[in-house]
């Protein structure tokens, strides 16, 4: 348990070391959106293209990995509809928000400092092949099935092209997408070029962490808190047992290897999740709420995860 809290302690301390910066007016709360913009329109695409050019990306695309990932999480978005619907007596489009609140990963302001903590860099390319596909799987889905399910709202191929739209205008997905071209190019980089992308990469871990931990305080808990508590669930617990089941039981990945996605899927909600919710209107206190919960509520399932994943 010591070698444990050793890795989730410094990763928990940075995001309380951001909260308590801005609650106590030590930093500007207005810059923390400027920070999140840095980390995710400029540091991770860097951090990401020079992974995968200097990584076995190719033998780090396991669909072994990639496919329990996304089944747990599309079996997790099912659940959290129907559990708002009939559980909560929800509307349609606020019951699809909700489900999607359960879905969306924190993959790169809380993951990807995770996964390096606690496996180190070599599990940087499966986690990539992962991060790759989150948007364009995952938002997607929610956009189409938030249209299909609501009788207002745009057509369904406005909506596709508008899902599409956000897509390819992610950041992350260009530094992905130019990481791939070098990677099946054979690029080099420059000592200079090679050291920019590194100094780029090094700093996306404590601006992350320290901007989720300052973004936390514009989340305050809700008449809702009990739909985002079961959301939690489903993101903190459910889609991590999932992965477990199909990879480990079902499809017999080794543990070493499979410990990378296992994990990944066991991050919180992500900021996405509030960003979808007021886009379309519909769950925004739920969304809200689950952020705040499932970000604090990790630090403890994270490390039963990580406890779990050792044996």
């Amino acid at each position: 348990m010591l070698a444990i809290l050793s890795i989730i302690a410094p990763i928990f301390a940075l995001m309380g070391f951001g909260f308590a910066a801005v609650r106590f007016r030590l930093f500007p709360a207005e810059g923390i959106k400027s920070l999140i913009a840095f980390v995710n329109n400029f540091a991770t695409p860097c951090l990401l293209f020079h992974s995968l050019i200097t990584s076995d990306f190719g033998a780090a695309f396991n669909i072994g990995i990639i496919g329990p990932y996304y089944l747990g999480a599309l079996i997790c978005f099912a659940l959290g509809i129907v559990i708002a619907l009939k559980g909560f007596r929800n509307s349609p489009g606020v019951a699809v928000s909700v489900g999607f609140s359960g879905t969306f990963t924190n993959t790169v302001l809380v993951g990807l400092p995770i996964m390096q903590r606690a496996y180190g860099v070599e599990a940087l390319p499966v986690v990539l092949s992962i991060i790759g596909l989150h948007g364009a799987i995952l938002l997607t889905t929610g956009m189409l099935t938030i249209k299909l399910m609501r009788r207002d709202g745009q057509p369904l191929g406005r909506t596709l092209l508008v899902a599409l739209r956000r897509i390819a205008s992610n950041p992350m997905i260009w530094g992905i997408a130019a990481g791939m071209v070098g990677y099946f190019s054979g690029l080099t980089l420059i000592e200079p070029a090679d050291a920019f992308f590194r100094m780029m990469s090094q700093a996306v871990v404590p601006a992350a962490l320290f901007g989720i931990g300052g973004a936390l305080n514009e989340f305050k808990l809700s008449d809702n808190w009990k739909q985002a508590l079961i959301a939690s669930v489903i993101k903190l617990i459910v889609h991590p047992a999932i992965a477990y089941g199909l990879m480990i039981w079902v499809l017999h990945v080794p543990m070493e290897i499979a410990r990378y996605g296992i994990l990944l899927s066991a991050m919180p909600a992500g900021i996405n999740v509030y960003i979808f919710a007021t886009y379309y209107n519909r769950g925004v206190s739920v969304a809200a709420n689950t952020i705040l919960i499932a970000t604090v509520a990790s630090a403890l399932t994270i490390s039963g995860w990580l406890y779990v994943l050792s044996l």
